[in-house]
């Protein structure tokens, strides 16, 4: 039996499918025996694991982990799994593992990390520990060789999603999954293409997965959410693709096909590719359902858009705020804050640039996060390599200091003042306050009046310091935070 263990990462009003699990479990699906454990549905999931690693024979655990909350219970229960069941394999994927496996490969606990796109490595990997084949010849594959080496084989070339068969939503209680959101009352998310084709430098995708991008056709999103449809009564998607609309032919086709099923949805975007669309175009995603687009503006200054290579000039995100206005899409703006150079500069300006998006369409969502940096396949975003140290242990990942800096809490940056930090948590305080978002369904009338009112005359005196009074309405009110929950 192989075992697929997500670990816990949410609260249980955020869980949703958990996807990277679900891929794998499609090509295990009608030829291996295998069971599903996440921990975002399954409050005793090291208790679960214990039992089954003690009364199945389980060839493979395989793990998936993303940076922060996540790290903590995959920590932890990896390491008490392997105490007891010291003769079972334990292989990490994901995310994290993608872009520190000499970290992962640090741990006692862990015997195998997958890089990248995990679905074949998967098969390949237990072929190698059925003795069918080496480890040598998995792509993909990070292992511990002889005297505590390590040994990173050749990247594997990636697939589309049409390559693999679809997820067997089945095999989990799909209806703890569909929770309600600002989209509608029954959510669940899709991912209808792998990677993005630019090479953003802040940016973690591009050293998972390389800089390309796989896009599943049409036809098969349509089948896939009408299924979800009809056996589950999904009436709304978060599509977590890092670009939904890469191409403006296969968006217009992609549209049509969404029209029918009647579903709000979500997505993310680029703001250039999606000035290059016509009117109609915006038309049709707004008739097909869409309610917000998540676009990375990440920068209010030309020079800080350029050190990071993100191909975006300031004009064009106020040329896309200003025209979605009329098509009734909410443009969601992030922010990546504090450029190494010179963050007080950056930040000064960020922030006036954010004001200036505000006016032009108030209806504009704002994310901003403190630049955080991640390793990359060239140079880190500000060249801050002889900057800073990542943990060289799974373990030290779990400490507070470390995942205040994997979730953005509080990255304590060298090159950042501890005083422009407060400057920018005081500022996206205000802004919250000012404009409550749309997506908290639980907040009621009198405290999204409540904050817009203490916080009206911070916001148009530009006096953000010491916002005592918002951050006691925000806990009375448990103000949802989109840059810290997921959707």
């Amino acid at each position: 039996m192989i075992v697929l263990y997500h670990p816990r990462a949410a609260k249980p009003r955020n869980r949703r499918f958990p996807l990277s699990i679900l891929s794998l479990a499609a090509v295990l699906e009608g030829h291996e025996e295998y069971m599903i454990v996440d921990g975002n549905a399954d409050a005793n999931e090291t208790d679960t694991l214990l039992r089954l690693l003690g009364t199945e024979k389980v060839e493979l655990l395989a793990v998936s982990v993303m940076p922060g909350p996540q790290m903590i219970p995959a920590v932890e229960t990896c390491r008490q799994l392997r105490a007891r069941y010291p003769g079972i394999p334990i292989v990490w994927g994901g995310y994290f593992p993608s872009i520190y496996a000499d970290t992962v490969l640090n741990a006692s606990y862990v015997d195998f990390a997958i890089r990248g796109q995990g679905e074949e490595t998967l098969l390949e990997l237990l072929e190698a520990l059925r003795g069918k084949r080496t480890c040598e010849s998995v792509r993909g594959l990070s292992f511990k060789g002889s005297a505590g080496s390590h040994r990173h084989n050749p990247e594997r070339p990636m697939k589309g999603p049409d390559a693999f068969p679809w997820s067997p939503f089945h095999r989990i209680p799909a209806d703890q999954y569909v929770r309600p959101s600002f989209f509608g009352r029954r959510t669940a998310v899709h991912q209808a293409s792998i990677g993005c084709p630019f090479q953003c430098g802040f940016c973690g995708v591009i050293s998972a997965y390389g800089s390309l991008q796989k896009m599943e056709s049409p036809a098969r999103t349509e089948a896939i959410l009408r299924h979800l449809v009809q056996n589950y009564g999904v009436d709304s998607i978060q599509f977590y693709d890092n670009n939904f609309f890469l191409q403006e032919d296969h968006t217009r086709e992609q549209m049509e096909r969404l029209s029918p099923l009647g579903l709000g949805w979500w997505c993310e975007a680029r703001i250039d590719l999606m000035l290059r669309y016509s009117d109609d175009t915006f038309a049709r995603i707004r008739r097909a359902g869409c309610k917000m687009i998540f676009f990375g503006a990440e920068s209010g200054s030309n020079w800080v858009l350029e050190d990071m290579n993100k191909q975006l000039k300031t004009e064009q995100t106020l040329e896309l705020a200003q025209r979605i206005r009329q098509f009734d899409i909410i443009p969601e703006f992030s922010f990546v804050v504090g450029n190494p150079k010179d963050p007080e500069r950056d930040t000064t300006e960020c922030l006036g640039f954010i004001r200036t998006i505000k006016k032009i369409n108030p209806a504009s969502e704002i994310i901003i996060y403190p630049y955080t940096p991640v390793p990359q396949r060239e140079r880190m975003y500000g060249n801050v390599e002889d900057q800073i140290e990542f943990p060289a242990t799974p373990d030290e990942w779990t400490t507070e200091r470390w995942q205040n800096f994997a979730i953005r809490k509080d990255p304590r940056n060298p090159w950042a003042k501890p005083s422009t930090l407060r400057r920018l948590d005081d500022f996206r305080l205000v802004v919250s306050s000012r404009w409550p978002t749309v997506q908290d369904l639980r907040l009621p009338a009198w405290g999204r009046g409540g904050l817009q009112a203490l916080s009206a005359w911070r916001y148009r005196l530009g006096f953000y310091a010491f916002p005592y009074e918002l951050k006691l309405m925000q806990r009375l009110t448990e103000l949802r935070k989109p840059e810290a929950e997921s959707l």
